[in-house]
């Protein structure tokens, strides 16, 4: 999930940004804020930096997937309806 070390250092960053009386009252401090620091991003929806990469691998060769359909399906229309190509009206029938 979370990598410890990061959250070691948040909980530096947040311990050192306490007044000093609180950071005073020493480890059962640490503990708390390393605690409620766990449970409150344990809440959030988040990923692995390993995970979104993957993902957005996977979205880019779906993207090159269907641009590929749409072109294949686009020249069998042209190849089924070649009628629709000739009916375009030309420049000497508007007059």
């Amino acid at each position: 999930m979370l990598d410890p070390k990061k959250i070691e250092q948040v909980a530096r960053q947040i311990q050192g940004a306490l007044p000093k009386g609180v950071r005073e009252l020493g480890e059962d401090v640490d503990k708390k804020i390393r605690g409620l620091l766990q449970s409150q991003l344990s809440k959030l929806d988040l990923v692995s930096r390993e995970e979104f990469d993957i993902q957005t691998q996977v979205l880019l060769r779906t993207r090159e997937k269907l641009a590929l359909m749409e072109q294949r399906i686009s020249a069998l229309e042209r190849e089924n309806n070649p009628q629709e190509n000739s009916q375009t009206p030309s420049s000497t029938d508007a007059e």
